[in-house]
Formats: structure tokens, C-alpha cells, sequence
């Protein structure tokens, strides 16, 4: 399992159920690694979304406590063990948790690799992933040059466990 996110210098990732920031480059780059595959999110996160649907040509799954939860169009599991039983069905490396920050620290045990979006700024932020940095289980394995937008300096970083 993989997980894909942005996140600014002290690693927080979004702010009032927001992302952070909105850069084009990342969003298409997010969309193309995640097309075709598994996303799974918390239900905040499905609601962040642009019309709060789910997103397109992609599996959309939701882990929520809540047992009654039924959404057109989304696969809802109720606790890690139900999604771990699902997610057998699929290659692992077709599946990218996507949010928020209840998810990530969940199912960050179980990542074996992470796609990170380093933004240089530290924004206000409500949600954090864990610094990956400070895991000696997570190694750097790939870094991009620096890229730029409106002033914003960001890289593109791969982390493997």
C-alpha cells in the first residue's frame, strides 16, 4: 500500500477539511498516479472533494466507524480489518491512502512506500501527517529538483519503508 500527500515544512497537510494549497502540477500529477487505482480516505476527505463525490475512474474507498454510512459510488469498510481483509483483492501497489489525518497515522503501518509533496512554507494547519523523516523505519529514496509556483517552492519526494 502506498500513500500520497502534500505536506509543508512541519508537515501539515490541511487546514478546516482544505488542502494547504491547490497547485496544478501536483493536482495532475495526484490524478495520473492515482487513476486507475484504489484511493482510500476518511469521510472528511471524501467530502473535501470537488462536489463531495468521489473521484473519477478510480476505486474510492472509505474507512468509517460509521456502520450505517452508504455512498453512491463508494466502497464504505468500518474498521482496519475489513479494509485489509478488501484490499487483499488488489495489487498493492495500485493502492494510495489519500487522507485525512486519522487515516494516514492508521494506515501508515501497513504503507510500504510514500509519495510526498514537500511545499517550503508552513501555512496554519488543523492536520499533520507524521514526520516520516523522523522514522528509521522510512528511508528518502528519491527527491526531484525543486519546482516552483507563484512564489511557492515545493519537491517531490519518495519515501520507502
Amino acid at each position: 500500500m502506498n500513500l500520497i500527500v502534500s505536506v509543508t515544512q512541519n508537515w501539515g497537510i490541511g487546514c478546516e477539511n482544505e488542502l494547504l494549497y491547490h497547485v496544478s502540477k501536483d493536482l495532475v500529477r495526484f490524478r495520473k498516479m492515482t487513476t486507475s487505482k484504489v484511493v482510500v480516505m476518511g469521510h472528511n476527505t471524501l467530502k473535501s472533494l470537488p462536489g463531495g463525490k468521489p473521484l473519477k475512474n478510480r476505486t474510492n474507498i472509505v474507512l468509517s466507524r460509521d456502520t450505517s454510512l452508504t455512498i453512491p459510488g463508494v466502497v464504505v469498510y468500518n474498521s482496519i480489518d475489513q479494509l485489509l481483509a478488501a484490499l487483499k483483492n488488489y495489487d498493492t501497489n495500485d493502492v494510495f491512502v489519500i487522507g485525512g489525518e486519522a487515516i494516514y497515522t492508521a494506515l501508515l503501518p501497513y504503507c510500504k512506500k510514500a509519495y510526498i509533496t514537500k511545499f517550503q512554507a508552513t501555512p496554519a494547519a488543523d492536520t499533520f501527517l507524521p514526520n516520516i523523516d523522523e522514522m528509521p523505519d522510512w528511508k528518502l529514496v528519491d527527491e526531484s529538483e525543486e519546482h516552483e509556483h507563484e512564489g511557492l517552492v515545493y519537491r517531490y519526494c519518495v519515501y520507502e519503508k
